[in-house]
């Protein structure tokens, strides 16, 4: 069974075509990096894989839910980071992370614990991509979805989510392919 499934998904907007028909299959445990042809393209499929936006025609599965009739499912397997993955104004990562637990009623104290330890393995990641990307995998999600990821952090992501299949977007097939050859250097 896939664990992130397109099939003939596309997005249109006011009669504009975002993302052609589109078709991925991604088995759990496993990473794709997907080209596409924009910024614009690359952060929409991202945020279709999430099940934030539902494709205007075809259809997304995530661990074969349906984002448009089971959201509440596809929200504890999918962990989002977006492209500009600024985390909200907080005075300290703990209170980021507190907010982020109360979100998910997640054991606070476990969770701060938790998110100090995947922090830490984060070596050289600037913080407003490394609180989001720890953030996401708070929750254990089966399914890490990144818009638009450098290749120089592949190593540092995959160091805290190996238990995750990886889904990535990219502006082309250039970056794309960058950063699937430096996750399977690390894989």
């Amino acid at each position: 069974m896939a664990l992130l499934e397109f099939r003939n998904a596309e997005y249109r907007l006011h009669e504009q075509t975002i993302v052609a028909r589109t078709n991925i299959m991604l088995a759990e445990h496993t990473a794709l990096a997907h080209a596409c042809q924009d910024a614009r393209a690359a952060a929409t499929v991202g945020m279709m894989a999430a099940g934030i936006v539902r494709p205007t025609s075809g259809n997304v599965f995530v661990a074969a839910f349906d984002p448009r009739i089971q959201p509440v499912q596809v929200k504890r397997i999918v962990g989002y980071v977006p492209h500009e993955a600024l985390a909200p104004d907080f005075d300290s990562f703990t209170r980021y992370v507190e907010y982020r637990a109360a979100l998910w009623a997640l054991p606070r104290a476990e969770t701060v614990v938790r998110a100090r330890a995947l922090l830490d393995r984060l070596d050289g990641v600037h913080e407003a991509f490394a609180y989001p990307l720890v953030g996401a995998l708070l929750s254990q999600p089966a399914l890490l979805v990144l818009d638009r990821p450098g290749a120089v952090y592949a190593a540092q992501i995959l160091s805290i989510a190996a238990d995750c299949a990886v889904f990535s977007t990219h502006e082309s097939e250039r970056d794309a392919q960058r950063f699937a050859d430096a996750l399977a250097v690390y894989r």
